[in-house]
């Protein structure tokens, strides 16, 4: 019982803290939403801080799976076809409404309000997954990973996949021609518009400030 009490207390508040912010959310919110005691999360976490800590821990562990899933899609294909896989599986990854859909906007919290947590998911989540972009991205534009226009581009890339697990307001899918996109092709979209992109800015002679190829 103690398990599935811990279990509906980080569901519970992970959808808060997503939905409110750290700050704005009670103890006493937390334990109405999870049918859980007034005094779960200190007994369960310690307080409510540790929580929180609880709840970064899990969401690291599922964008890690989503980081080693993209990746292993595109093993042993050309660099361009890893772009493309892991555009395809990120943007399933990251979409809809499913129990983990409140990770995304938890991390758009993070980024404006950063919490000591940022440093965990920066370097266990964020870092490994440029680093992988930027070596697949630099073989794609015949640059070494660390140029600016690589970054750049790899930057670009992850903007765009991201923007992918935002719902669209009813306005604007009203007026842009709908709301629930063909995944598959707004995944084969980013990859092939990243791709273009990045082939164009390694044909250019670089600006000022650029790292040349060596």
């Amino acid at each position: 019982m103690s398990a599935d009490t811990q279990d509906r207390l980080i569901k519970a508040a992970a959808v808060l803290f997503a939905e409110q912010g750290f700050d704005n959310v009670t103890v006493r919110e937390i334990c109405k939403a999870s049918h859980a005691n007034v005094a779960a999360v200190n007994y369960h976490f310690g307080d409510k801080a540790g929580l929180y800590r609880a709840i970064i821990k899990y969401a690291i562990a599922v964008m890690i799976e989503t980081n080693e899933l993209s990746q292993k899609a595109g093993e042993g294909l050309s660099p361009e076809d890893q772009i493309r896989e892991f555009a395809k599986v990120f943007v399933r990854r990251v979409t809809g409404d499913g129990p983990n859909a409140w990770i995304h906007k938890l991390m758009v919290r993070e980024m404006e309000q950063p919490t000591e947590a940022l440093d965990l998911v920066m370097n266990q989540v964020i870092r490994p997954r440029l680093d992988y972009l930027s070596r697949v991205a630099g073989a794609i534009m015949g640059l070494p990973p660390e140029d600016q226009r690589v970054r750049r581009s790899v930057a670009s890339l992850q903007g765009q996949v991201l923007m992918a697990a935002r719902k669209v307001p009813a306005p604007l899918a009203k007026t842009w021609g709908g709301v629930a996109p063909d995944l598959d092709a707004l995944a084969t979209h980013i990859a092939e518009f990243s791709i273009g992109g990045m082939r164009t800015i390694a044909s250019r002679e670089p600006a000022n400030g650029d790292q040349r190829p060596r």
